[in-house]
């Protein structure tokens, strides 16, 4: 696991720089890396799935913002590209990019057009539905708990 604090902080930072920032998507970013991978205990799914990072974003999630996000988007994917520090997104970059993986996470969240929640069980409600998904395992149960468990 990670620490809390320099993780938050980190996460504020990057978020500042692509020019996503609120305390809202703050939250909701650490309440995601504390349900997707115990807060970067994991930065590879269990099980051999594709997953990668501590948001466990999958490849073709992350092409697929890349494409249909981003490539609309060229100021902020330049913006996302300085603040990793990479010269081209792949999603293989995950794994150990944490600069990457929260730009991402935050793209993920940033097609949504509903407004981010203000509130734990709002963060976890909204991540069940447009992070985790309907058909995904995950549970906005869990959320609270894990959420509760790696970043109060």
């Amino acid at each position: 696991m990670m620490d809390k604090r320099q993780l938050r902080n980190l996460i504020r930072r990057v978020l500042i720089g692509i020019g996503g920032y609120s305390e809202e998507a703050e939250n909701l970013l650490m309440g995601t890396a504390a349900q997707e991978s115990a807060l970067g205990e994991y930065i590879r799914q269990l099980g051999n799935g594709p997953a990668l990072g501590i948001f466990q974003m999958e490849p073709e999630t992350f092409d697929d913002i890349v494409r249909n996000y981003l490539s609309y988007r060229p100021d902020l994917c330049r913006k996302v590209l300085i603040v990793s520090g990479v010269i081209n997104l792949k999603s293989e970059y995950l794994e150990y990019n944490l600069a990457l993986a929260i730009s991402m996470a935050r793209m993920h969240y940033a097609r949504v057009r509903e407004k981010i929640p203000s509130d734990l069980t709002g963060w976890a409600g909204y991540w069940k539905r447009f992070y985790n998904t309907t058909q995904g395992k995950g549970t906005e149960e869990e959320f609270v708990y894990n959420y509760k468990q790696y970043v109060l």
